[in-house]
């Protein structure tokens, strides 16, 4: 039972240390490229990524423009 609660507690602090992190970095949290994200139809009627903005055969071919955006 003892481990039990010394796990629990350890998962509880490191999910606590997160949201704070979170919370005072003032960043959102984002999904990644790709998955549903691509499915987002852009104004030229191609499928965009609505996080990073570049098109599906971009994403297809390796690229991500995720590291180049600017956050808020």
């Amino acid at each position: 039972m003892n481990t039990f609660l010394i796990t629990f507690t350890v998962f509880g602090l490191a999910i606590l240390a997160m949201a704070v992190g979170v919370l005072l970095t003032g960043r959102r949290i984002q999904g990644s490229c790709g998955g549903l994200n691509s499915a987002v139809i852009g104004e030229d009627g191609e499928r965009r990524c609505s996080i990073c903005g570049i098109t599906a055969e971009a994403q297809a071919s390796g690229e991500c423009a995720e590291e180049s955006t600017t956050s808020d």
